[in-house]
C-alpha cells in the first residue's frame, strides 16, 4: 500500500497523468500503464507495454 500523500504527487512518466492503486501495482488513469510496487516503493518503469 502506498502512502496517500505520496500517491497524490506521483504521475505517469509517459503521459504525466495521475496514478491509482490497483492491487499490488499502480495504474495510470489515462494510458492504463501498470507500474510495480515493491516493498512499498513504486517502480515507475512500465511493467507491461
Amino acid at each position: 500500500m502506498i502512502n496517500k500523500s505520496l500517491l497524490k504527487i506521483l504521475a505517469c512518466p509517459d503521459c504525466k497523468s495521475g496514478l491509482k492503486e490497483s492491487g499490488k501495482n499502480l495504474k495510470c488513469t489515462n494510458c492504463k500503464r501498470i507500474f510495480k510496487i515493491s516493498n512499498g516503493i513504486p517502480s515507475l518503469l512500465p511493467k507491461n507495454q
